[in-house]
């Protein structure tokens, strides 16, 4: 089953940004991944941020949350901290709406009443369209012809669609922009040296030194 997980510095120092990258490593290092998109951070192979797609769902699961990453500043001397926290979300990936087919779509013309005189409530003029694989349902009884209101329906259904699919691929980046203000630093899920391959799981609380 493929995963998307995104692994992000947050809000952190430049550090994190440079924990991100050699995390990322470890994580390609473990299991087949893709890196989909990245967010460059402020020094040359640094990154705020890392869409990856993971194949094997129980790494990804085994990744997710709090990630450390040991090591001193490369960028600051003379500071204690050691402890450098990134994390790891599984995020949703923004898709493409299914192109729309009108042979997926069931048209019934249906009477109603109205303006229109008794021509109108005696035929079967509006049209009832119904989008089978999104349940959309419009009724359209616009007009005294039925072609045309078949028209009319086939295009509200197209527009609402996209609509749908605009809204959708705005909540999947809000979501994961999200992710960013979510880093919580402490008892992290793995922590990682540069002298370890494969980092340390589920290990007890780290504190800074």
């Amino acid at each position: 089953m493929t995963t998307y997980l995104l692994l992000s510095s947050g809000r952190g120092p430049r550090e994190c940004e440079w924990a991100v990258a050699e995390i990322a490593k470890k994580l390609e290092a473990a299991t087949r991944t893709a890196r989909l998109e990245t967010v460059p951070g402020e020094h040359p192979g640094t990154f705020r941020s890392i869409l990856f797609e993971i194949e094997d769902d129980e790494v990804a699961r085994t990744w997710t949350g709090t990630l450390c990453w040991q090591a001193p500043s490369p960028y600051r001397s003379g500071i204690g901290r050691k402890n450098w926290y990134v994390t790891a979300q599984p995020c949703t990936l923004e898709t493409e709406s299914p192109a729309f087919d009108e042979d997926d779509v069931d048209m019934v013309p249906i009477r109603t009443g109205g303006p229109g005189g008794q021509h109108r409530n005696k035929a079967s003029t509006a049209v009832r369209a119904t989008h089978r694989p999104s349940g959309l349902v419009v009724v359209v009884d616009t007009e005294r012809q039925l072609s045309l209101n078949r028209k009319i329906a086939l295009r509200l259904l197209r527009e609402r669609l996209e609509s749908a699919g605009v809204a959708a691929e705005r909540d999947a980046i809000t979501a994961r922009w999200r992710v960013h203000d979510d880093l919580v630093r402490g008892n992290p899920a793995r922590t990682f040296r540069a002298s370890d391959p494969r980092g340390t799981r589920s290990p007890r609380p780290a504190r800074d030194r």
